[in-house]
């Protein structure tokens, strides 16, 4: 089987990298991927600025195949937006591979053993992977493999409103005022939607707090314009981070300008409100909490709890998933924000990643599951070590190669990249939920 190709899922930073070292290992990887070009997750959330460094979101392998073309590195000192990522980096490195290698407009629609269900033991291990995939025409294709590493991420599957996991009675009908994105402020028409309204932001990660910055400003300018900032968790904590203690500089700034805006009186703070029901009020909304708290008058809401993995492709491979996290059975110890509340990650790889099927892999985002504490770095790391171990170089699967930033502070929402799991931490957890009370932080009253 080792002449079939490595199929990898997903054409974003992670899959790109995979497929970057498979190459300098003399595997032959097959990039998949559902959108029309490479980054396409990212290129959607295009006006958001990241908080690590370019220097840290260029994949070293992606970095030798791209200098090898002539390609020149961004500042290594400034902090892309998803759309620069995605530009000046990710379609450049896809470009590298060949379209050969980087098929677009591609679903990978499910996996399995060749003539194998997941009952089936007989003869299981001496098969090929067989990987169904859908072109953009609907052509249906299988393609064999080798191994299969999927890195198809957790944009596509955000959290519901509803506190329990489970979407709030009324949300699917209130779809239409309810967005699950940091809002694109610079889209006029966007913002039309929150100016001179009454916006509730949910959700404690830096998503949420890149949402309350944005929306401040459009407080400031617009008259009438309301902000409320509802969160899960019995208080505000460090929700805000570490701010100057923290080893990513932008990200602890993050917080501070969020601070900052609740502090000028821009939004009023609801603490410990887990969303029951969504009530429809003249032409607008009612969100009621389990306890029967209410609030009232809402135009907008922007839903920002985190995302979860879509594992229904995946349900004829035997996976080892945490039953809480739903990552990897030996990974999720180390990422459980019940219990990591650091910010603090070890690094990881192959060992971790494994799984009762053979040469089946999550990477990226999509390892975490329903954890929040992800760094593009921690991806490049994984996929640089399920490289090695599939090239047979297990001395340097094993070697770990990365050291993490931390926040500097305990209790935090998590280490992450990609808008937007952060949330999950704080919005569950370890922070139990009284009752649910109005906490006044502003300096003056919110407008």
């Amino acid at each position: 089987m080792n002449d079939l190709p490595v199929v990898v899922v997903g054409a974003g930073p992670i899959g790109l990298a995979a497929a970057a070292e498979l190459r300098e290992r003399g595997l032959r990887p097959l990039v998949f991927e559902r959108g029309e070009t490479a980054g396409a997750a990212v290129s959607q959330w295009n006006h958001v600025r990241l908080f690590s460094r370019w220097d840290e979101l260029v994949a070293p392998a992606g970095r030798r195949l791209l200098e090898a073309t002539g390609w020149v590195a961004p500042n290594v000192d400034a902090y892309p937006t998803g759309s620069e990522w995605a530009n000046d980096y990710l379609i450049p490195l896809a470009g590298a591979l060949g379209a050969d290698t980087v098929r677009l407009g591609t679903e990978v629609v499910g996996v399995a053993r060749r003539g194998r269900d997941r009952v089936v033991d007989a003869g299981r291990e001496g098969e090929p992977l067989s990987v169904h995939i859908r072109r953009a025409d609907g052509r249906e294709e299988r393609v064999l493999a080798q191994a299969v590493i999927d890195a198809s991420g957790t944009w596509g599957s955000p959290n519901p409103l509803g506190g329990e996991g489970l979407p709030a009675l009324g949300e699917s009908a209130a779809a239409d005022l309810i967005d699950y994105r940091v809002p694109d402020l610079a889209d006029h028409s966007v913002r039309a939607r929150h100016a001179g309204k009454h916006t509730v932001i949910v959700g404690s990660g830096h998503s949420a707090l890149t949402a309350i910055i944005a929306l401040a400003g459009v407080a400031k300018d617009a008259p009438g314009t309301r902000i409320s900032w509802v969160l899960r968790r019995g208080e505000v904590g460090s929700t805000f981070g570490g701010g100057e203690a923290d080893q990513l500089p932008a990200r602890g700034a993050l917080g501070l300008r969020a601070e900052q805006a609740v502090d000028e009186g821009h939004l009023n703070v609801v603490t410990g409100f887990r969303t029951a029901a969504i009530e429809p009020d003249a032409g607008g909304l009612v969100l009621v909490s389990d306890a029967g708290q209410r609030i009232e008058g809402v135009d907008r809401v922007v839903v920002l709890t985190g995302f979860r993995p879509d594992l229904s492709w995946l349900s004829e491979i035997r996976l080892g998933l945490d039953l809480v996290l739903q990552a990897p059975v030996e990974l999720a110890p180390l990422i459980d924000p019940n219990v990591h509340s650091c910010g603090t990650v070890y690094p990881h790889g192959v060992k971790q990643l494994s799984h009762p099927e053979p040469n089946v892999f999550l990477a990226g985002m999509k390892s975490y599951g329903r954890a929040p504490t992800f760094l593009a770095m921690t991806g490049y790391e994984q996929v640089r070590s399920i490289a090695a171990a599939l090239a047979g170089d297990h001395e340097s699967a094993t070697r770990v190669e990365l050291t993490l930033p931390e926040t500097g502070v305990c209790g935090g929402a998590g280490v992450f990249d990609e808008p937007d799991n952060a949330s999950t931490a704080s919005d569950g957890g370890c922070c139990a939920a009284p009752a649910p009370q109005l906490i006044s932080l502003a300096t003056t009253p919110a407008r």
